[in-house]
């Protein structure tokens, strides 16, 4: 935007009222809240926590997940078995007295909302509403609808996708909220699209929608798609769309040009309907153009909420050092002059506490002097989890040449996931076979927040081993790198943006197939890896303060959040001001004012 004259200008940022709505099918809340499964609800979670850091007028909207998603148990072979994780919302949140009803499959369905609120460190509030169909006048079935989280088959999907979406938008009025602007954090809620355009009709029929009036909500609309993986894309039959949605709705989603190869495709009617749209780390954002060409789709890279995932032991270290840097991650870059002897002692402290969880959990006695490798995450084929044992004898060399290796799994498959099932029971396998003075790999079962926080802070290298190109961005990485954890990982996802090579840890190079990119892991192993950690303590100390300050104090969610503020839901407009000199962030000064 050009102007006549030679006034200064300022920015439009939050406007005097009105919040942002955030809806995702998973939240990572509380660690006693089985309310999320793995990556994407970590990321929700830590999205909300900084925005109330920062003070982002906020709101969220989810399902409840009553009996969670699962608790993983693993017997001696390896074999995943899950159990109900029931927990009571009473405990934890308030309830509202609105209700709200959504049709589905020509039923009513009535549904409350739980609120629990989310505390920033200066007191700002976001709260979070979750979605609750367990109430009287409810058919059995209906009552279950917000008990599972990706329980069920595609109609139950489909449907708890109808109560989010349509649901969550019915909520928010329903509490008197004023929203300007729906972030849709996946597919999941696109279907609060839908009820924006019932809304903006007044109830009449959709058929009559004009140009106009999808362009209101367009503007009102963005989202984040989180994968490349078509498992991640939820798409419905026609006829499952008829029969769950209502002929009015699905027709007009025909016309809308959201249904591709006979199937309701809910990123497509995501990306129809938001004015903004973006991937979650600069690749993603190249492969999610590739996937759906005729929409601009940027990228946002993820982060994680800094205070949540370091160790306590590091937090002591930092507060010492760089007291600021809980209210602004990017002091974290001043961890490049930290003492070498406070990063030795607090990693040392960190490594003590994971090992000593895995003691009590398993029994075996690991030792804290030994190099410890971590590998945790959601259980899927993609990520190749049994990369490492491609050559089970050139790893036993490597371990018996570094003196002992140690390596801890964790991870959970999706119960209806074979295949990564099958994957536990291979990596518990070959921990069986290797087994040995030298070589200890063990895997612990019901991966979740508490012990993510303290593999990812108590071990010594981070891996990674995805196929190319399917990482969209992986968070856990993150989480090492904040704790001064360097990584050994596949050139995808974030690492693309945070790997410098033997600085903020190790890149292992893309091959034709599984097996050259396993025997360039064993490589980095051998040459780089092992003989840093056993002959250079003060080098691999640097290491960590590296990695610390370069990965640290940018892949977090206080930066990631400030970006979306000003791209996605409050884009900063030059407005004329005669009353000030330099340009200025009017976002900014509001913010500070509070």
């Amino acid at each position: 935007m050009h102007s006549t004259t030679n006034k200064p200008f300022t920015y439009e940022a939050f406007p005097a009222s009105g919040q942002v709505a955030y809806f995702s099918m998973e939240i990572a809340i509380n660690p006693a809240m089985p309310t999320y499964s793995g990556g994407l609800g970590v990321l929700a979670g830590d999205t909300l926590r900084s925005a109330a850091d920062l003070g982002v007028p906020l709101v969220a909207f989810t399902l409840l997940h009553r009996k969670g998603y699962f608790k993983q148990h693993i017997d001696a072979e390896g074999t995943q078995t899950e159990e109900v994780q029931s927990w009571n919302p009473a405990d934890f949140c308030t309830e509202e007295p609105a209700r709200i009803t959504v049709s589905v499959e020509d039923r009513t369905v009535t549904a409350r909302a739980w609120r629990y609120d989310l505390v920033g460190r200066a007191g700002h509030i976001v709260p979070i509403y979750l979605l609750d169909t367990d109430l009287e006048g409810n058919s059995g079935w209906d009552r279950g609808l917000t008990d599972h989280l990706y329980g069920g088959d595609t109609n139950y999907r489909l449907q708890q996708e109808i109560v989010l979406g349509m649901g969550g938008i019915r909520m928010a009025n329903a509490l008197g909220l004023h929203v300007n602007v729906y972030h849709m954090n996946e597919g999941h809620a696109a279907l609060l699209t839908l009820a924006l355009l019932e809304s903006q009709l007044g109830g009449g029929p959709l058929g009559a929608a004009t140009d106009t009036d999808l362009e209101v909500v367009r503007n009102k609309c963005v989202f984040t798609t989180h994968t490349p993986v078509p498992a991640g894309h939820d798409r419905f039959s026609t006829e499952q769309t008829f029969r769950i949605l209502g002929n009015e709705r699905t027709s007009r989603l025909q016309k809308l040009g959201v249904f591709k190869d006979g199937l309701l495709n809910m990123t497509l009617l995501a990306l129809r309907f938001s004015r903004y749209a973006n991937g979650v780390a600069m690749q993603h954002g190249k492969v999610s153009r590739e996937m759906f060409p005729e929409f601009p789709i940027d990228a946002i890279t993820n982060g994680v909420h800094a205070p949540t995932w370091v160790s306590e032991s590091v937090q002591q270290m930092l507060d010492q050092h760089i007291p600021a840097w809980r209210r602004d991650n990017l002091f974290l870059r001043n961890a490049i002059d930290l003492p070498l002897n406070a990063m030795i002692s607090a990693h040392a402290r960190a490594k003590e506490e994971l090992l000593a969880e895995v003691g009590s959990r398993t029994g075996l006695v690991l030792n804290p002097r030994v190099l410890t490798l971590g590998f945790a995450r959601r259980v899927a084929t993609y990520k190749r989890a049994s990369l490492m044992f491609t050559d089970p004898e050139r790893l036993a060399r490597i371990a018996d040449a570094a003196g002992g290796l140690q390596i801890i799994y964790a991870g959970k498959a999706h119960p209806q996931d074979e295949p990564g099932k099958q994957l536990i029971r291979d990596v518990v396998a070959q921990a069986h076979a290797l087994a040995s003075n030298k070589l200890q790999v063990v895997y612990l079962e019901n991966y979740a927040w508490d012990l993510g926080a303290l593999l990812t802070a108590g071990v010594d290298v981070w891996v990674n081993t995805p196929r190319r190109p399917y990482e969209a961005s992986g968070t856990s990485g993150m989480k090492a790198a904040l704790n001064g954890v360097p990584s050994l990982s596949i050139l995808d996802g974030w690492w693309i943006e945070g790997c410098i090579e033997g600085v903020t840890g190790w890149a292992i190079d893309d091959g034709a197939t599984d097996a050259d990119e396993a025997l360039s892991l064993y490589h980095k192993l051998e040459s780089a890896v092992v003989p840093l950690y056993l002959q250079a303590p003060e080098k691999w100390a640097q290491i960590m303060r590296t990695t610390l300050a370069f990965n640290g104090s940018y892949f977090n969610t206080n930066r990631m959040v400030k970006q979306y503020t000003r791209n996605a839901y409050y884009p900063l407009k030059l407005v004329e001001n005669p009353n000030v000199e330099e340009p200025v962030y009017a976002e900014e000064q509001q913010m500070s004012d509070r």
